[in-house]
């Protein structure tokens, strides 16, 4: 007997980060699923060759500055306004800086918790808003990460912070809107073989493409296989670790 599974067949997935390695990756599965994607990010650039690929009735692509509200707005009006409705949200768009406590400028510490943290809470706000307009439910998926769960390495500690308030955000939201058919889901990855990663100087060398850890399609294959669960089901928290790695 084959488990049921949820089609995305004509979902509206809204993604913002989505020209970075797991965003991208993600679209791409959602599209190839045959959701209709709300691909975001900060430059339109960055996410146009999704709609020159699978054309304007799959893709719609909003550029904007996630640390604002107005930007999560925007991007959920954009795709009810392209395609008649919102679905799913993942919020994917993430930012950090390695090195010490005392490392980071001001401003790099208050763009991180921006981005990762406000930035995750204005595109729930707004998600929520719409789908209790639609009155049947949806999905908000948080990408985290390992570092949030007292596990993340020495240099690190303002990501980590932003990482643990994504995850308790995400619990709590779970707590709120069950009982509305929305689900939370929070996925949570350790090392990843891309360029946010390599910042660390851990890939040596090596193209990050090409490293020991999990690929951005890993994550992506999570995220959509979250969304593909039946509606009687949920996930509240994913950690995902490569083989390389240790805790």
């Amino acid at each position: 007997m084959s488990a049921s599974m949820r089609s995305l067949d004509n979902t509206v997935i809204v993604i913002t980060g989505a020209g970075g390695g797991i965003g991208g990756a993600t679209a791409r599965l959602a599209l190839e699923a045959g959701a209709r994607v709300v691909a975001a990010d900060l430059k339109e650039s960055e996410v146009q060759h999704l709609v020159e690929t699978w054309g304007p009735a799959r893709v719609a692509v909003v550029a904007g500055d996630i640390r604002e509200e107005a930007t999560s707005d925007a991007i959920v009006r954009a795709g009810v306004e392209a395609f008649g409705r919102v679905d799913s949200v993942i919020a994917n768009a993430g930012i950090g800086f390695y090195g010490g406590i005392l490392d980071a400028t001001p401003e790099q510490v208050r763009m991180m918790v921006d981005v990762n943290l406000l930035g995750s809470v204005w595109l729930a706000r707004a998600a929520v808003r719409q789908f209790r307009a639609q009155g049947d439910g949806g999905d908000v998926v948080i990408i985290g990460s390992v570092a949030g769960l007292l596990i993340g390495g020495g240099k690190e500690a303002v990501y980590a912070a932003t990482k643990g308030a994504q995850i308790n955000l995400g619990h709590a939201l779970d707590r709120e809107l069950r009982q509305e058919g929305i689900r939370t889901t929070v996925i949570a990855p350790a090392g990843v073989n891309t360029r946010f990663a390599a910042a660390d100087g851990r890939f040596g060398d090596t193209e990050p493409e090409d490293g020991p850890f999990m690929q951005p399609a890993d994550i992506a294959g999570a995220v959509v296989y979250t969304l593909t669960q039946p509606r009687r089901m949920r996930t509240e928290l994913w950690t995902m670790w490569s083989l390389a790695e240790q805790h």
